[in-house]
């Protein structure tokens, strides 16, 4: 069974139902499969014209997928109002990908011949999606395999179910019957998606994603996984603190830390004065984030999806403290129902402690120190992860300098680690992403396959 329960009251179940079992998942993608030819054959502008209803049905109903967020994981109402927002802006942006060019002419070998290329897509898109982001993630890898002419196969993470049933209600209004098919479950049925698809783009951890990665090169399919992230922040000495504390301090504890972009390590570059008032900034901003009942609009910090997501950052605040960090602010339980940590910022971390080389996923922020920003790079590439690093400063000479230098698939200089562009290419190096990136663009790369035509005289 697949269970659903509201984390900021965990005595509420949101949704339980059975999972789909294999040879549930293989019936619904021989479905899909079927009708997905239909889509394809129906060309570009039907297809442009199906999503973008589907767009208008997402926005007529944003107010309850907004409800939904905050109920089934938490998400602050003001994230998950912005949530709802995009999820309509990215399938209106994908109808009109349907219209991109799909091939090239090319020189002919020989005379009155043709030599061109085409893209055609892969049949059934296999989407194994986390629960943080539980309509943009699905919606950002669904709506470029549809405009590209695939058939969508969504296995989102129990979590975030009830979300995803909505979703494809609202969508299966607009899209022809069983185009778009959520097969809800956990890891067997995760498993049997990799069977079933045609191509497999995933979102979550590092571990289950080299798993899928594996199972899908086995089946010699399309792979595209984005994994997790221990993203920093760099503070150069010239960096405005009173913009650059407040934007740390929201990319590191906003939703609680839940997201692959958020800040876990901030790195200070500086003496010991700087560092002081880095720290004592940080510190500050951290506090005045209001953590309470996602569903009230002032709420920044919500709870942690699961008991034992709340459990671990508790523990990693413990596990530093006991490796001689100091915790500069929270570092427990906030003593409320539901499965809230305490935002929590610490500084002195040993270089062999977990919160400097392993993700956590959670409000909770290590600070590390460097004596000039080719130190502060080193730190930052040290760790498996390679997703996303911020510059902070008023010189941005030094910054761009230190672009080429940086180890992350994306560099954002004065902005938040959290920041996301569905219209740009996504991805991470390392341990963070393998296979192509997703969003914008290129994701027409990872939905079709090329085709090369030649047609010569009779």
């Amino acid at each position: 069974m697949v269970q659903s329960r509201c984390p900021q009251s965990p005595d509420r179940v949101i949704v339980d139902i059975p999972d789909a079992d294999a040879r549930a998942v293989e019936s619904a993608a021989a479905e899909a499969r079927s009708v997905g030819r239909e889509w394809y054959r129906a060309g570009a502008p039907a297809r442009a014209e199906a999503l973008a209803a589907a767009a208008e049905k997402l926005a007529a109903a944003s107010e309850e997928l907004t409800r939904l967020m905050i109920d089934e994981v938490g998400k602050p109402a003001t994230e998950a109002r912005g949530e709802a927002a995009r999820s309509v802006a990215i399938m209106r942006y994908f109808a009109q990908q349907a219209f991109e060019p799909d091939g090239e002419t090319l020189p002919p070998a020989g005379p009155r011949t043709l030599l061109y290329s085409r893209r055609r897509p892969h049949g059934v898109a296999g989407l194994i999606t986390p629960w943080n982001f539980p309509a943009a993630i699905p919606l950002w890898k669904a709506a470029p395999a549809l405009a590209y002419g695939n058939a969508v196969l969504l296995k989102p993470a129990p979590e975030a179910t009830a979300v995803a049933l909505r979703l494809a209600e609202l969508l299966g209004e607009a899209l022809p019957s069983g185009l778009f098919r959520v097969v809800p479950g956990g890891g067997e049925t995760g498993r049997a998606v990799v069977g079933a698809a045609d191509c497999v783009s995933f979102t979550g951890s590092a571990e289950a994603g080299h798993a899928v990665a594996m199972a899908a090169t086995h089946r010699s399919l399309p792979i595209q996984a984005e994994m997790g992230g221990l993203n920093a922040s760099i503070v150069l000495p010239d960096a405005d603190l009173e913009n650059a504390a407040p934007s740390v301090a929201a990319a590191a504890m906003g939703y609680a830390g839940q997201k692959c972009t958020a800040t876990s390590r901030v790195i200070v570059v500086g003496d010991e004065t700087r560092q002081s008032q880095v720290r004592e900034a940080l510190a500050a901003a951290v506090e005045c984030m209001r953590v309470g009942d996602p569903a009230e609009d002032t709420t920044a910090v919500g709870p942690l999806i699961l008991e034992e997501a709340r459990d671990a950052v508790v523990a990693a605040a413990d596990g530093a403290r006991s490796d001689g960090a100091r915790v500069l602010t929270g570092g427990g339980r906030e003593d409320r129902f539901g499965w809230y940590a305490q935002p929590t910022l610490v500084a002195d971390v040993p270089a062999d402690n977990r919160l400097v080389n392993e993700e956590v996923f959670g409000p909770i922020c290590a600070i590390q120190t460097a004596r000039d920003i080719g130190q502060a790079i080193q730190l930052n590439n040290a760790v498996r992860y390679g997703l996303v690093t911020s510059v902070y400063s008023n010189d941005l000479n030094v910054a761009f300098d230190a672009l080429d230098e940086i180890d992350t698939g994306l560099v954002r200089v004065n902005a938040p680690t959290s920041g996301v562009d569905f219209w740009a290419p996504f991805g991470g190096e390392k341990a963070s992403s393998y296979g192509p990136r997703e969003q914008g663009k290129a994701a027409q790369n990872f939905y079709t396959t090329t085709q090369t035509l030649t047609v010569g005289p009779n």
